[in-house]
């Protein structure tokens, strides 16, 4: 029985597309930051809500262009009775009465604002702070997103050392497992010290578990968040932390005073207040326009006019704002108060987040040095308890004691690397310089 080529071709295509899916993709930091900030739903948003306030802005600048107006109207009419009341025959002889069947009217009028008590301006002052700080607060995503993708980024590089440091160790585990056994039977070592090299093995494998399952999760975030294939799996360059340098380090508030986005876009908003207010005290003043126009009529067989034109100022004034305006300008101004104590409350609050991330960097920093000591001095130390173990100078407590000491001071020395990375990340970001280090990056 002949097997359709067709159908080999798709098991061949559909085992190809299955394999790729399960390759492992690498991608460095500067690549994944990018692809966020392109393809994030949070910065698309962003995006979209500054192009919905530049259009705000030209739709009031707008205001401040001539209102031009043309209409219409063309009405049939039934039967008119016409009675001229005019230019009567005085002797009484009955007169003919044209036949009214028709009226048409074309008008096209204009308005052009001279004086609105300064509402047109302040409200394009307004609308121009609330866009740019709408561009502040896309700038601020930026950041979240980009701090968001490097602690994604560190803790699946810190899953997958952890996973390779436990895999290498399993392997000594699992041997010393065997060769336990094997002294077991020819009674060198007890039962007991037997069942304490299996259940080490057996602490390695959960915790490998365990680190396996964090590593899906965490990948599984970040393909989401780049909106990558569910399937994809990432690996993250060595490169990315081997030699990393770290420069321009922030030692106190001041650039975060001056480059924190979200301070900027409520500094703007708090220009947007101030302007807001003079608009509400804009009610307090009449409103003064140029008017003009131009009609046309014609009533069917009674008259037609041509070339009226008009022009004059037209004037308006509410008299009701003098007592209920008072309240309109009392709300302007407490708004404005409102973005002055939030404003307040930010710069402390920014104020604490870098004091906060100075000493967190330096503690990663003190950390590295002393992890690295420490690996250092455990390797020694598992060196000399299995001299021990071997000449039969120590138990195998000792031995599998030293044996965790290391692993762990090895873990924790692969580790510290990425943190102190990615403290110094947190630091940037907190100071408001992280997209900034990035964007150079890419030059």
């Amino acid at each position: 029985m002949k097997v359709n080529q067709f159908m080999l071709f798709g098991i061949f295509f559909i085992g190809i597309s299955s394999l790729s899916a399960q390759e492992k993709t690498s991608l460095t930091l500067n690549e994944a930051i990018n692809l966020a900030w392109t393809k994030s739903n949070e910065v698309t948003l962003a995006n979209t809500k500054v192009k919905t306030k530049k259009y705000e802005l030209q739709a009031t600048k707008n205001n401040q262009y001539p209102d031009l107006k043309l209409s219409g109207q063309y009405q049939r009419l039934a039967n008119a009775s016409v009675d001229f009341k005019l230019n009567q025959n005085n002797s009484g002889t009955p007169q003919t009465l044209p036949i009214v069947n028709q009226l048409m009217i074309g008008q096209l009028n204009a308005s052009v604002p001279v004086f609105s008590g300064f509402k047109i301006q302040n409200s394009i002052i307004a609308n121009e702070n609330l866009y740019q700080a709408e561009m502040a607060t896309a700038s601020q995503t930026k950041e979240e997103i980009a701090l968001r993708v490097i602690d994604y980024y560190a803790s699946l590089y810190k899953a997958q050392k952890t996973i390779e440091l436990l895999k290498e160790n399993q392997k000594s585990a699992k041997q010393r497992v065997k060769d336990f056994i094997e002294l077991e039977k020819n009674g060198i070592i007890p039962r007991n010290d037997l069942l304490k090299s299996k259940l080490q093995a057996s602490k390695i494998q959960l915790s490998l578990d365990e680190t396996n399952n964090n590593l899906k999760i965490i990948n599984f975030y970040l393909v989401t968040l780049l909106k990558l294939n569910p399937d994809t799996k990432l690996e993250i360059r060595e490169d990315d932390f081997a030699d990393f340098q770290m420069t321009n380090i922030p030692i106190n508030e001041l650039p975060a005073l001056e480059n924190r986005k979200d301070l900027e876009a409520i500094r703007f908003q708090g220009k947007a207040s101030e302007a807001n207010i003079k608009i509400a005290k804009g009610s307090y003043y009449p409103a003064i326009a140029i008017i003009g126009g131009y009609t046309a009529l014609d009533l069917s067989n009674v008259i037609t006019v041509q070339n009226a034109m008009n022009i004059g100022v037209g004037i308006s004034y509410d008299l009701s704002a003098i007592l209920k305006n008072g309240t309109l300008v009392r709300l302007a101004e407490n708004k404005f108060l409102e973005v002055q104590n939030s404003e307040a409350i930010l710069t402390d609050y920014i104020k604490i987040q870098v004091h906060k991330a100075i000493e967190d960097y330096d503690l990663a920093l003190k950390q590295n040095t002393v992890y690295e000591e420490a690996q250092e001095q455990a390797t020694e130390n598992f060196r000399i308890v299995k001299d021990k173990y071997d000449n039969g100078l120590s138990d195998t407590n000792d031995l599998l004691e030293a044996d965790v000491e290391q692993l762990n001071s090895q873990i924790n020395k692969a580790l510290a690397k990425a943190n102190t990375i990615q403290k110094y990340y947190e630091l940037l970001s907190v100071t408001g310089q992280l997209s900034q280090s990035f964007n150079l990056a890419q030059k």
